[in-house]
């Protein structure tokens, strides 16, 4: 887990290319304005754009880390979308500039595993790509079950069957139903690590199959917010938050945001996703308890409570002290 405390460095970049990978599914690559390598990033990272419309989103980067001088990504029009995919999609152009942040990596992939199963849905397979393409250079035993819900969505197809790696494309409108989970990850050698990114429904059946799995081998990428199963109902309600290095304590409100409440008295914190998400907005923890209710920490890093998802995580007590 990167340290919470840096502060991400923001990119001037101009898009360089859009194409459709399938439908609804943009390829978009991004460049430096002047030309010159990127910062560089492993496998499973990914950027935040701040779109013109004022919203800051997520998005992983497909393409190769060798190559140094773009971000490739992946963006999926959401039916949902509240201004992100659909100002990808419908207004944004080949030659328009963007701060982009520096890649970040909340989804590591461990390189040496013994061997490897990659579970994607839809436009999870965005990180994953990067992921197979890594282990297919390493010659390293790589699974990938790819679902889609028809064979016009399955984006970046040809370049996967492309790679050393035993793909297994599960198209739900042809098998009559969604991906076996388990059948999936059933029947593996002892070391495996397993990944997945994908919609909810999956997201729950791959926690559920892995239950029995050691925590450190089990890798999930969200990108819609987690069911949150327990959370503590009185933290809800306000506390106050005391920021170590301002010297500021800042009361935050029933219901409110931890981030809109330091924002609001002037603390600087990165947010983009706002949900939970993404990672952006990490911070480290001095003192008291947060009541996790972010998609990216996993049960030890909650236990150690040294951090916490400040755009939807809250306090079980009356008082948090961040290092902000």
């Amino acid at each position: 887990m990167p340290d919470a405390s840096t502060t991400t460095q923001t990119l001037q970049l101009r898009v360089a290319r859009m194409e459709w990978a399938a439908t609804d599914i943009l390829e978009v690559e991004f460049r430096a304005t002047e030309g010159g390598p990127l910062p560089g990033y492993t496998p499973g990272a990914h950027i935040d754009l701040a779109l013109p419309n004022g919203l800051m989103r997520s998005y992983s980067i497909k393409g190769a880390p060798e190559v140094a001088d773009r971000y490739v990504v992946g963006v999926g029009l959401d039916a949902a979308s509240r201004g992100g995919s659909s100002y990808v999609h419908r207004t944004l152009r080949v030659g328009d500039v963007l701060p982009v942040t520096a890649p970040s990596n909340h989804f590591p992939l461990v390189e040496d595993a013994p061997q490897t199963v990659l579970i994607a849905g839809g436009i999870g397979v965005t990180p994953l790509v990067c992921m197979a393409r890594r282990l297919s250079e390493k010659g390293a035993p790589c699974i990938f079950h790819y679902a889609v819900r028809s064979a016009d969505r399955a984006a970046f197809l040809e370049e996967l069957e492309g790679l050393d790696i035993d793909l297994r494309l599960h198209v739900d409108a042809e098998a009559g139903g969604p991906l076996d989970v388990t059948a999936a990850l059933a029947g593996h050698p002892e070391g495996t690590h397993a990944y997945c990114c994908g919609p909810a429904g999956m997201m729950q059946a791959f926690e559920a199959a892995t239950t029995g799995w050691p925590e450190d081998n089990v890798h999930v990428e969200y990108f819609s917010p987690k069911v949150q199963e327990t959370t503590d109902a009185d933290a809800d309600g306000p506390f106050e938050v005391e920021c170590r290095r301002s010297g500021k304590v800042v009361q935050v409100a029933e219901g409110q945001p931890v981030s809109a409440a330091l924002i609001a008295a002037g603390i600087a914190v990165e947010t983009s996703c706002e949900d939970g998400i993404c990672g952006t907005c990490e911070t480290r923890v001095l003192e008291g308890t947060p009541d996790h209710r972010d998609s990216v920490l996993t049960r030890k890093e909650r236990e150690a409570n040294r951090t916490m998802m400040v755009c939807v995580s809250r306090c079980k007590g009356g008082r948090l002290v961040l290092d902000l």
